[in-house]
């Protein structure tokens, strides 16, 4: 007979196997498949039925800023951190929340009009700056939690935006969590 411990391991690791792997590697394309994170996230709405409308919206973490990574200034090729804004939001759709994000960006490189809408509503980033017509640079993808982001992270995501002649314009960390692949089952029977 297996241990306590061993059981809860067991309960542990379940999750993120079987059925619910396979909800996971299909939101790992989802996500692999666009430049735009936010882009992507609605489509995985619209496609469960999250939300009524599915719409992503981006809701402020307050008091909980990451520290800039030490590698930022070179990856966004600005001189030094008084150059770059900063933005910790939730992404939520229906009432469920899909992502945490850190987000360092360079304001210099974007309209006015993108800051004023990044400062003051609930836009996610990916979609005040799609005119802009960015691409995305994978800079590593991990399953489960990596440091800064929150308890029930599946999937971890870190990568520069850059605009089309290639300057960089932000440097995201994306933290997926569960309930988007729970959000997938409870959805599915409707």
């Amino acid at each position: 007979m297996a241990s306590r411990a061993t059981l809860t391991i067991l309960l542990l690791w379940l999750p993120l196997t079987g059925c619910a792997g396979g909800r996971l590697a299909e939101f790992e394309r989802a996500l692999a498949a666009q430049d735009s994170a936010t882009s992507a996230l609605q489509d995985w709405c619209t496609a469960r039925d999250i939300g009524d409308p599915p719409r992503i919206t981006a809701r402020p973490v307050l008091d909980d800023d990451a520290p800039l990574p030490s590698d930022a200034l070179d990856l966004l090729q600005v001189e030094d951190e008084a150059s770059l804004g900063y933005r910790h939001v939730r992404l939520d759709c229906g009432g469920v929340t899909l992502s945490q994000a850190h987000n360092w960006f360079v304001p210099a490189r974007l309209t006015p009009e993108m800051n004023a809408a990044l400062r003051d509503t609930d836009q996610p980033f990916g979609k005040v700056i799609a005119p802009l017509r960015f691409t995305r640079e994978r800079l590593a993808a991990f399953r489960g939690r990596v440091e800064g982001c929150p308890p029930g992270t599946v999937l971890s995501h870190r990568a520069v935006l850059h605009l089309p002649g290639g300057a960089p314009i932000s440097l995201v960390v994306e933290c997926y969590q569960s309930a988007a692949l729970a959000a997938s089952v409870d959805t599915g029977s409707r």
